[in-house]
């Protein structure tokens, strides 16, 4: 016996329910879905989150996922040992645009904060948006200074 030769489940014939077709029929008059209100009419279903008007669930409590801080403040984390990789001479200051040029960072307009991964040995000028205190630390033992900028200063503009 082959697959194609057998014989047909019976309950793969069931016929569909026909609505609507009378009382006696069974789905008749209100077709199951009672008398009147929305959810009786074509095209009642409304979304999961809809509230009858209300404001969402998901806009009302911040954690569920309705809220993005405006004030908050994205850094591109750039560590010591990536500066040491670049192998510049003593004393170059080293500022988002270099780093922007040396394809450290990507993005053109992002802020840039110096964390303390790695050991840095020549003295480095390093002019960032943020650094860490351990950071600091290390570059000025090794004989180096971190400026601390703010982004109006780097287009140009007066802080």
């Amino acid at each position: 016996m082959k697959l194609s030769e057998l014989p047909k489940d019976p309950a793969t014939k069931k016929k569909r329910r026909r609505l609507g077709r009378g009382i006696s029929a069974g789905q008749g008059r209100y077709c199951g879905k009672g008398r009147n209100g929305q959810k009786s009419r074509s095209g009642g279903a409304k979304p999961y989150p809809f509230a009858g008007g209300a404001l969402p669930l998901y806009r009302r409590i911040p954690k569920i996922g309705g809220f993005r801080n405006p004030n908050r403040v994205e850094y591109t984390p750039v560590n010591l040992d990536q500066l040491a990789a670049l192998e510049l001479p003593e004393g170059t200051r080293i500022s988002p645009a270099l780093l922007r040029e040396k394809h450290v960072i990507a993005q053109r307009e992002s802020k840039v904060k110096l964390l303390a991964r790695g050991e840095i040995v020549r003295p480095l000028s390093i002019a960032v948006h943020a650094a860490s205190k351990s950071a600091v630390s290390k570059v000025e033992a090794a004989g180096g200074s971190v400026e601390i900028i703010s982004q109006q200063t780097e287009r140009g503009k007066k802080a």
